[in-house]
């Protein structure tokens, strides 16, 4: 079979071009997922000031001076929750977990 040289070199560019948008699509794809992954770890941070030893502790005074009852308890499950959290490195669970406690002391 005969090959031109004009069209092989046209096809070897848009193969070229073809490989450059996917690399361009697949590096695109690959920020979108890592800002998926840091997005509920940030929205849980910014929602309540972040899981910290100090809100920790503003939460259990509050949880301490309420009267007993079910918030109460539902506020001391999700403190030791948030701490165990805490402790294990999953800071955007350890901020849901103290949120609910913090809610759980205000009556919600």
């Amino acid at each position: 079979m005969l090959q031109i040289p004009a069209m092989s070199l046209g096809l070897s560019q848009e193969q070229e071009k073809e490989s450059n948008i996917m690399t361009k699509l697949l590096g695109v794809i690959a920020i979108a997922a890592a800002a998926f992954a840091v997005a509920p770890a940030q929205a849980a941070k910014h929602a309540m000031g972040g899981c910290s030893g100090a809100n920790l502790e503003k939460t259990e005074t509050a949880i301490e001076n309420m009267a007993d009852g079910d918030s109460k308890f539902v506020a001391q499950k999700e403190i030791a929750a948030a701490q165990d959290s805490l402790l294990n490195g999953k800071m955007g669970a350890c901020g849901a977990h103290l949120n609910k406690a913090m809610q759980a002391t205000m009556g919600k």
